[in-house]
């Protein structure tokens, strides 16, 4: 749902030993064609902070971080970086291929309209590859800042084509993208997409990160498929009593603002259970 985007291999031996120790037990094995045997998952039940709005010093008790792919990594913590996989940040429709973008049977791009985004046209093989070419690039400069997980956003972005995407070409799209973390040496979190849950491991997806569970009764969904490895962000109060009442003990939850704003600024919110 959210779609904000403000954007050398780390693996498991390379993280500091304190967080190295806490991480062994959380170690997932990657079908989707990866380099290596297994990598690191966020710890499961731990402080949460979403900063994809700007990064900001986390408060005491975070352990995760997810910030957009052009902030830093939060030091001695593990972070996940976001990236807008499959729709285009606005006003960066140049920035792709023209036949990249989704066009409609009018020739024209259809757009997120929530948020100004045009979609990714995923519909064949080539396209996903050419797509993949780039969004592997900015996942290749998430483990080169020392990122340990990447978060690709719009999974769910075939839901809004207007029937011109599907779910299988998604799932494609997703299966390409972490096959490239993988051998990256990065975890890769399933975005929202309760619908798909069950085949994360045929399309090599570690974990889940989940807006709204509390809110729309999803969270069984998620939990089903990922067990605990689920990190949960809530905008709403009672979006958050709900999670916190459900998978409080379970779970990593936070509320945040719908803009996801730096601590600081005006519209900052964070709560936690």
């Amino acid at each position: 749902m959210m779609r904000i985007d403000r954007g050398s291999a780390l693996r498991l031996t390379a993280l500091p030993a304190l967080l190295a120790a806490a991480l062994v037990p959380s170690l997932a094995m990657h079908p989707a064609g990866a380099a290596t045997d297994a990598v690191a998952l966020p710890p499961a039940h731990a402080g949460f902070d979403y900063q994809i709005g700007g990064a900001y010093p986390p408060p005491a008790g975070v352990g995760v971080v997810s910030r957009d792919r052009t902030d830093p990594p939060a030091a001695g913590l593990y972070n996940i970086c976001y990236v807008n996989a499959f729709q285009v940040q606005p006003g960066a429709e140049d920035d792709w291929d023209s036949d990249l973008l989704l066009h409609d049977a009018d020739g024209e791009v259809v757009y997120d309209e929530d948020w100004g985004e045009a979609l990714l046209d995923t519909s064949t093989a080539d396209k996903r590859q050419r797509i993949a070419e780039k969004v592997d690039g900015w996942i290749d400069g998430c483990a080169s800042k020392g990122y340990q997980a990447v978060e690709p956003d719009n999974y769910d972005s075939y839901s809004r084509s207007g029937k011109l995407l599907t779910s299988a070409e998604a799932e494609s799209m997703i299966t390409l993208l972490s096959a490239h973390a993988h051998a990256d040496g990065l975890a890769i979190a399933q975005k929202n997409t309760p619908q798909l849950a069950d085949d994360r491991t045929r399309t090599g997806l570690d974990f889940a990160v989940a807006e709204e569970c509390g809110t729309y009764d999803e969270c069984d969904d998620y939990t089903a498929a990922f067990g605990d490895h689920v990190v949960v962000v809530e905008y709403t109060a009672k979006g958050l009593a709900k999670a916190c009442a459900g998978w409080g003990d379970e779970l990593s939850i936070v509320r945040r603002d719908l803009d996801v704003s730096p601590a600081g600024s005006k519209g900052y919110v964070r709560q936690t259970c």
